[in-house]
């Protein structure tokens, strides 16, 4: 066992840094003196930033300390994330924070209740225009533009007006799910300026890797999404952030870990062993000496698959609104442990 990092009362944080025998992972199976009921388990990840904790929890022996052998996916979209939670084709799945809710009601597929118990991350997203979109809103309204940020949308209500005036068709944005923070941002955003989110613009549902392509196609003019797809628009020269959800909704719940209610009862040691390990993840990733790290791992292709420089902004407590700008610090902007966020 090796110890990084610090916890609570200045105490060393252990992590298993190497793969364990069959024998480890025999005995851990007796996790916090608990029988496992299941030991090999698959969870599934979109590709955000805030996949984090299962991630680190994955690389890092948070998992494999707690007798769990896990196999991290990643998944296509939220709705995939859903229905493969349903089937039982993923034990477990980084979610959105709506999405048990509206898997237990119902809402916009077949009702499966799901639950959670535990908070992923605070915070994390972002909205983002294209170039062409900013420079009609800075020519709209220079007064709204240039005031000190938080940046409202009201120049955007005057581009919407002169579109309306114009006969053009209403200009079409993106978010990620109909049951996402990001919908209700998107929507609180243009409603505090006056504009209807159901009637002055089209609101479509995106997948977060998917929104740069689709930015850069001219098939959106702008949306809201999770990092590193913000600053990656912006590291590409297409576009421009506007405002954060840091700025419209300071620590805000974003996404959790979910299971079906079902398995919940069905291994009720392994989710609590689940659980353990991912706040034991969630502590070491929220660590900034531990953040350049986090940064260089879930950056891999077979997680978020970005630049490291890219997830790095956000990661590690800053963000640029516009190419050829200085970044601004944001140290809150992804917080994984700190203000009770699990």
């Amino acid at each position: 066992i090796a110890f990084s990092g610090t916890a609570r009362g200045g105490k060393a944080t252990p992590f298993i840094s190497a793969t364990l025998s069959g024998r480890d992972l025999e005995l851990g199976a007796w996790a916090a003196g608990e029988k496992l009921e299941k030991t090999s388990l698959t969870f599934g990840i979109i590709p955000l930033t805030d996949c984090a904790p299962i991630v680190v929890a994955r690389e890092k022996g948070f998992f494999a300390a707690q007798g769990l052998d896990v196999t991290v996916t990643k998944e296509s979209s939220w709705a995939n994330i859903r229905d493969k939670v349903a089937l039982g084709a993923l034990d477990g799945a980084h979610m959105l924070a709506g999405m048990p809710l509206a898997a237990t009601l119902g809402i916009g597929a077949t009702r499966t209740p799901t639950v959670t118990a535990f908070s992923m991350d605070l915070n994390g997203n972002g909205i983002t225009v294209s170039n062409e979109l900013y420079e009609r809103m800075v020519e709209a309204d220079p007064e709204a533009m240039n005031a000190p940020r938080p940046t409202t949308a009201r120049a955007l209500k005057k581009v919407i007006e002169a579109d309306k005036a114009a006969g053009r068709p209403p200009m079409t944005f993106a978010m990620v799910f109909p049951v996402s923070t990001h919908n209700y941002e998107i929507r609180y955003w243009m409603a505090s300026a006056g504009i209807d989110p159901d009637r002055d613009i089209r609101l479509i549902v995106v997948p977060p890797p998917q929104m740069v392509a689709n930015l850069s196609a001219g098939n959106i003019v702008g949306y809201c999404v999770g990092e590193p797809w913000n600053q990656r628009a912006i590291e590409m020269g297409i576009g421009r952030s506007i405002v954060t959800n840091y700025e419209i909704w300071n620590n805000n719940p974003e996404k959790v870990f979910g299971v079906n209610e079902s398995w919940a009862e069905a291994h009720p040691n392994t989710h609590r062993a689940v659980i353990r390990a991912l706040i034991e993840a969630a502590r070491w990733a929220d660590e900034p000496g531990n953040r350049a790290e986090v940064v260089r791992i879930i950056s891999q292709k077979a997680y978020v698959n970005a630049p490291e420089a890219v997830v790095a902004q956000s990661m590690t407590g800053s963000w640029r609104y516009a190419p050829g700008e200085a970044a601004v610090s944001m140290p809150d902007f992804n917080v994984f442990y700190r203000y009770a966020a699990t």
